[in-house]
């Protein structure tokens, strides 16, 4: 921040930690005990650049991810325009699913890419069999449960109930209004 940003106020937001992300098992672990099932799914969301050098460095991702046994990636779009690079690991293991997901973020922030990530989501279903999302808001660094209830519509007393589950475990966002709808989100529709 320059002296000018102090002066007239402005602030820089606080850089993301992609490391906090290896936390995600631990929270999983505790949404488990609460009747919610891993996926093996997960996704990153990032919005397009011109040109193609981040479609190069999705590729090198995509190479990475699968030449482990038995991860799958997928690239999708949604209605709104961003792009989504989702990876399921067969397997289900959530560890090796966050690695993958790690490994995507670092890329893109490693190539510049770092200002048009969104979000990345490992997604769950409920007891119930609903989808169920752990989000991780990449401009803030911090968690926030999305449990979507129909085409526009959210649970949000799922949402307050999972926050008191993974909030010793991530570090979750506390203004509610940055919990964003993800609608069309891959594994959460």
């Amino acid at each position: 921040m320059g002296f000018f940003d102090s002066i007239l106020g402005r602030s820089k937001p606080p850089e993301a930690d992609l490391d906090v992300l290896f936390a995600v098992p631990q929270a999983a672990i505790s949404l488990q005990v609460e009747g919610f099932t891993a996926t093996g799914s997960g996704s990153v969301c990032f919005r397009d650049t011109e040109g193609n050098a981040d479609d190069l460095v999705m590729a090198d991702a995509e190479r990475l991810i699968t030449s482990s046994p038995g991860s799958t990636v997928t690239r999708s779009d949604d209605r709104f325009g961003f792009h989504w690079l989702t990876v399921t690991r067969a397997d289900g293991d959530v560890s090796g699913l966050v690695t993958d997901l790690h490994a995507v973020n670092t890329s893109l922030v490693d190539a510049g890419f770092g200002p048009s990530l969104l979000c990345s989501t490992v997604t769950f279903t409920t007891a119930a069999g609903k989808p169920f999302g752990l989000v991780y808001l990449f401009k803030q660094g911090t968690f926030y449960p999305f449990a979507p209830d129909g085409e526009s519509r959210r649970d949000n007393a799922l949402e307050l109930q999972a926050r008191g589950v993974v909030a010793g475990d991530v570090p979750v966002e506390a203004d509610l209004t940055k919990w964003l709808a993800i609608w069309g989100a891959p594994g959460l529709s």
